[in-house]
């Protein structure tokens, strides 16, 4: 960990992945047999060499910032109940502790995970992605 020019601290990569694999020890550890990795899923991050060329018509939209989400739950609360809280007061959420949070791009749902905390800092680990068919899918809804 560092320390930024503003005097903040800086989470470095470093102890993101060791808080991956000491989440992946304990995951190991709480059951009895180990689930197999899959091969070649996915493809490796940073190896800018191996990675496939993206299509030229791509090119132009990669460094478009979108507005990434990730929602705990929602509920509907009346104005007049709304006006009544104040430091203190819990709202109910219709999410269940322990459930999948939902990661939305500008709204849309992609996937789903679960909160990760590393050095006070909240973040998400993916554990489904939702496939591009389904997305269409809940479109046409």
């Amino acid at each position: 960990m560092s320390t930024a020019a503003d005097g903040s601290e800086e989470i470095s990569m470093d102890d993101w992945a060791s808080a991956m694999a000491e989440q992946a020890e304990s995951d190991a550890a709480m059951t009895a047999e180990e689930p197999v990795p899959a091969s070649n899923l996915f493809q490796e991050l940073g190896h800018e060499e191996a990675a496939a060329p993206v299509p030229g018509n791509l090119d132009m939209i990669l460094d478009i910032p979108v507005q990434l989400t990730v929602e705990l739950g929602r509920t509907k609360i009346a104005i007049r109940n709304l006006l009544q809280l104040a430091q203190g007061s819990v709202v109910e959420l219709d999410g269940l502790a322990g459930e999948p949070m939902d990661v939305l791009v500008n709204g849309c749902l992609i996937a789903q995970g679960e909160v990760v905390v590393v050095n006070d800092r909240f973040g998400i680990r993916l554990t489904d992605i939702i496939t591009p068919a389904e997305r269409i899918r809940r479109l046409q809804k």
